[in-house]
């Protein structure tokens, strides 16, 4: 098995604690009432929202994929960081054993953010991964994060 790691910094105008409360605190229920054609739902299996659990994202209509499980490894509130990793799920395929992700949020010199992202694909066997692959995520991703930038800009007074 082989890790293929990446690392991406995307920049936002939203302050690192707010934009850490809407995207990672609450984006169980935020990202489906802003993006539902992405993810339909979220659904905690197992635990409490700490370390540990274990949740259920369903995608929406537009997805290629049904669904994926993810296991929440870290987080840590006043670093404004968090760790979770895909362990099921279509997404996956016959290629990943699991996909470990690490979010950080930081402050930029002009009072907004920046999210430091660090991917981790767990490869099964010798398969390997597709650039092309690689790049449809980032943007999916990419697209998931403007849209909530986009809701927090529209919506001044929430999470503050």
């Amino acid at each position: 098995m082989g890790v293929f790691t990446y690392e991406t910094e995307t920049t936002s105008v939203i302050p690192p604690a707010k934009l850490f409360k809407a995207f990672v605190l609450d984006g169980d229920n935020l990202v489906p009432k802003v993006v539902p054609q992405a993810i339909k739902s979220t659904e905690i299996i197992e635990g409490d929202g700490g370390p540990g659990t274990i949740k259920k994202i369903n995608f929406g209509e537009g997805s290629q994929f049904k669904y994926v499980k993810h296991k929440i490894d870290a987080i840590d509130h006043a670093n404004l960081s968090y760790g979770y990793s895909v362990i099921e799920g279509d997404a996956l395929g016959d290629v990943l054993e699991k996909i470990s992700y690490e979010i950080k949020i930081v402050a930029s010199p002009d009072g907004g953010s920046i999210l430091k992202s660090t991917s981790h694909y767990h490869i099964k066997g010798n398969h390997e991964i597709k650039a092309e692959e690689v790049k449809a995520g980032k943007e999916k991703a990419a697209g998931l994060f403007k849209a909530i930038e986009e809701y927090l800009l529209a919506h001044p007074d929430a999470y503050n």
